[in-house]
């Protein structure tokens, strides 16, 4: 029977191990401790970090020993357990199948792993409350999933509904910090589906200003191959010319074929960008990595922290498109 607790692991930063979870297990790193079999209590982990991790300072070192803890012994099987996948902005929902075990063959790297069975239906992050996707928003490896976030979690896959657009641990300032700057680029990317596709190509062409090019958004007709233009004179007559298409379509992946598509017409001296809010099929990556001209892919995760790293040099157009502020954070 399955109980009514839920944990969130993360695979990975930024979800990069979300494939190997999806084949149906969870893990978490600190590959230096090794087999945890024996290991019961939490003084015990805790020996074992700081001889493995002697540099971390202590509130990190205690809030790893307690992540380590819970997977290891309070993990329990028939337990709910959730992880998200960042390019589908999709939450996987499951329950683990196993005790730990410890196995450096699956994740090398995360070898503290228990086995997990997925439901086939996934909840879209669209589709949560505010206070729910603020909830889900940190970065920590793994935590307990407060009560009313579950259950609107499980409530999604019971009756899909419509997107609603509408706790920090003191752990350190270094985990604060983290924690912040996670919660507000999962933020920053819910801005962004939010935008029309129009905005979306104004806004690829003000990254770009920002970043020192000048840029033509190219007028819509027939043939829809160029969305932006950018150059160092705005013409295209200097090089570097980047040609750029943009696709605004929230959990729709770019697959090989439109990559084809859309460097079909290129010059040997052409440069291409191929901007997608809804991410990219391994084949389009693929194709990506074989294209003859430069050709750079950028899915959402991507184009949020484009936004940040050049936010100060936008002009009053992109800023009018996506308003941000400045944090302040302490230095030390």
């Amino acid at each position: 029977m399955v109980t009514e607790a839920m944990w969130l692991v993360r695979a990975g930063e930024q979800g990069y191990l979300i494939n190997k979870f999806e084949s149906g297990i969870i893990a978490i790193g600190w590959h230096k401790l090794g087999d945890l079999s024996a290991v019961v209590s939490r003084d015990e982990i805790k020996e074992k970090y700081d001889r493995e991790y002697p540099n971390d300072n202590p509130p990190k070192a205690g809030n790893a020993v307690s992540m380590i803890y819970n997977f290891c012994q309070v993990f329990a099987v028939n337990q709910r357990v959730v992880t998200y996948d960042p390019e589908k902005r999709e939450y996987l929902i499951g329950t683990i199948t196993s005790d730990y075990f410890y196995d450096t063959d699956k994740i090398p790297d995360f070898p503290h792993l228990r086995r997990v069975y997925w439901l086939p239906n996934r909840v879209s992050r669209d589709l949560l409350s505010t206070s729910s996707r603020d909830s889900l928003g940190g970065i920590q490896t793994l935590y307990s999933v407060k009560e009313d976030v579950t259950a609107e979690l499980l409530s999604h896959l019971e009756e899909p509904s419509t997107p609603d657009n509408s706790e920090v641990d003191d752990n350190g300032l270094d985990e604060i910090r983290e924690d912040t700057v996670a919660r507000a680029h999962e933020l920053i990317k819910d801005k962004l589906l939010r935008l029309s596709a129009d905005e979306m190509e104004e806004l690829t062409a003000a990254i770009l200003r920002a970043m020192g090019y000048k840029t033509r958004v190219m007028p819509k007709g027939a043939d829809r191959g160029v969305d932006v233009l950018a150059s160092p004179d705005g013409l295209g007559l200097e090089e570097p010319r980047i040609k750029v298409q943009v696709k605004h379509r929230s959990g729709t992946s770019i697959n090989a074929e439109d990559i084809r598509g859309f460097l079909g017409g290129s010059l040997e001296s052409d440069k291409a960008l191929y901007v997608s809010s809804g991410g990219f099929t391994r084949d389009a990556k693929y194709e990506a990595d074989r294209s003859k001209i430069p050709l750079t892919l950028l899915d959402l995760d991507q184009l949020a922290s484009l936004i940040v790293n050049h936010y100060e040099n936008f002009d009053i157009e992109g800023r009018v498109l996506i308003p941000l502020v400045k944090v302040y954070f302490p230095a030390e």
